[in-house]
């Protein structure tokens, strides 16, 4: 158990970003929100899994929507509350604590602002260790809770309480009334125990972006080389490095759907690489080789400063390293990999872990 203060803020967002894998939704959004809430209200607690009692009631809070309506579309923070305690009296039983859906940009912040509104703790725990698209691309999907009962809250005043047969009929009901919306809404989803969050849950996802955020930062104070840092502390491996030549993006379906292009620089020179995302990194191409597919993690984050950028934030000239990381091992079962693998997005290829397919790149 320990506090987080607006500079925890800082970091985690930091961090955030980059597992958020160009999604998630902006992270400044966020975390000024969340900044401004613990402002007011007072640091936020942070839990271990372990210290949730396992009949507690706990439920992740979270946005919904394509990233680039966000960035127009600006949360007023009352959806994040009544979304939270319109799941609370409808269940009719107190929440203990909230925690993130996903670790990735506004997401990761969501439950910041909700705790410290409601007084209640945050888990140090997700449900990807990454962003993913869907509302049943998550670890609890993979260990057969119920993403309902749910309530999707707009900024408007709309309030829709969600019960399914399924978890793909929930995203595709949500994700139909989040474009009436107007393409983004808050939700509290996924209700479920303590003991659910331990078993299942991807522990000390928020402790680790936290120190991720600080390794970017303070390796530039320090004269580090903020991609060997980087690179140290998430395990990941430097794909490709160029400059953004071309950005392809829409938003359709609720989604932010497009390809980044990237002409290579250095080493890299002559050479292209091909991002594909929906709302987060899906497929890295370079040429006709495959060099990661979804689950693996394809961040993108500057070349000098090693900061993330989010898919709907990629412009032309922009100095890039692609870095790809292992997912969580849950996403790596026949049952993950069914459900956010490579042909799940309608790839024509298996996946195969980054390890394999970067030994095979031979950079």
């Amino acid at each position: 158990m320990r506090k987080i203060d607006e500079q925890a803020v800082e970091d985690i967002a930091l961090g955030a970003a980059l597992l958020g894998t160009g999604g998630g939704g902006d992270p400044y959004i966020g975390k000024l929100m969340a900044k401004q809430a613990i402002a007011e209200y007072g640091p936020v607690t942070l839990l271990s899994p372990d210290e949730v009692p396992e009949d507690a009631l706990v439920v992740p809070s979270a946005m919904m929507g394509a990233p680039t309506v966000l960035v127009e579309k600006l949360m007023n923070g009352e959806e994040l509350i009544r979304s939270f305690k319109g799941l609370e009296n409808y269940l009719g039983k107190k929440i203990y604590a909230t925690f993130p859906i996903e670790a990735g940009g506004v997401n990761s912040m969501i439950p910041f602002v909700v705790a410290a509104r409601m007084g209640i703790p945050v888990i140090d725990a997700d449900g990807m260790g990454r962003a993913f698209p869907e509302l049943q691309m998550l670890t609890f999907h993979l260990a057969g809770l119920n993403a309902t009962p749910m309530v999707l809250s707009d900024e408007k005043g709309n309030d829709i309480i969600f019960n399914t047969i399924n978890n793909y009929f929930t995203e595709n009901a949500a994700r139909s009334a989040v474009v009436l919306m107007g393409g983004s809404a808050t939700l509290s989803i996924y209700p479920m125990t303590g003991k659910d969050v331990k078993e299942h849950g991807v522990t000390g996802i928020v402790s680790f972006a936290e120190k991720i955020g600080k390794g970017i930062k303070e390796s530039r104070k320090n004269g580090q080389n903020p991609i060997e840092v980087l690179q140290q502390l998430t395990g990941g491996f430097e794909l490709f490095r160029g400059k953004v030549v071309d950005v392809l993006r829409k938003t359709e379906g609720g989604f932010n759907r497009g390809e980044a292009v990237i002409e290579g620089v250095e080493s890299y020179k002559d050479e292209t690489l091909v991002v594909e995302f929906q709302n987060e990194n899906l497929i890295a191409r370079k040429g006709g080789k495959i060099l990661a597919t979804t689950p693996d993690l394809i961040c993108m984050v500057n070349l000098e400063t090693c900061i993330p950028f989010t898919t709907e934030a990629l412009k032309y000239g922009q100095r890039v390293l692609v870095l790809g990381i292992p997912c969580d091992p849950k996403f790596r079962t026949p049952k993950g990999i069914e459900t956010v693998g490579p042909r799940y997005f309608k790839y024509d290829v298996d996946y195969v872990p980054i390890e394999e397919l970067v030994k095979g790149d031979g950079k």
